[in-house]
């Protein structure tokens, strides 16, 4: 049975209807239209579909609307913007670490929730913040660099 939502998104309130267990993932892709984050999984193995829910990253894919509560929910459009991008967004293109790009909102959306709460991480611990995340064009060493000079710039 369908409840009324009303989401907090990259800033913005949108009132939905939906059932309350349907995965937020898809809330945001088809009721908001919104292009990120993506579906990989469905199981909470990839990380393509993470967001953050009041700054921690949550896999959307499994997180209920029922479970969203107040809570404000940030996508990569809400990250930053083409004028004033995430020191993450600028470090990605500065190492060159997108190819197909299809997983790049889990990698980002990790790495900013990991850098407000690390700072001056080492490289063992930016791997492990990024562990489980999928990559299968295998820019994984490119995006630990992108990682370490956000962090270097965020420092």
């Amino acid at each position: 049975m369908a409840e009324k939502f009303a989401l907090k998104v990259n800033g913005a309130v949108h009132n939905i209807e939906a059932d309350p267990d349907m995965p937020l993932l898809y809330a945001l892709r088809d009721d908001l239209q919104l292009s990120n984050p993506h579906f990989g999984c469905g199981l909470s193995q990839c990380g393509a579909c993470t967001v953050h829910l009041d700054g921690v990253a949550t896999r959307s894919c499994v997180t209920p609307l029922a479970k969203v509560g107040n809570r404000e929910v940030t996508t990569l459009a809400g990250l930053g913007t083409p004028e004033k991008p995430h020191p993450l967004q600028t470090a990605y293109v500065e190492e060159q670490v997108p190819q197909c790009g299809y997983c790049l909102n889990g990698w980002i959306m990790t790495a900013a929730a990991f850098l407000k709460t690390t700072k001056r991480p080492s490289e063992a611990q930016i791997r492990q913040a990024l562990t489980g995340l999928k990559c299968r064009c295998g820019t994984h060493t490119a995006i630990v660099r992108a990682v370490q000079r956000a962090a270097d710039k965020m420092a």
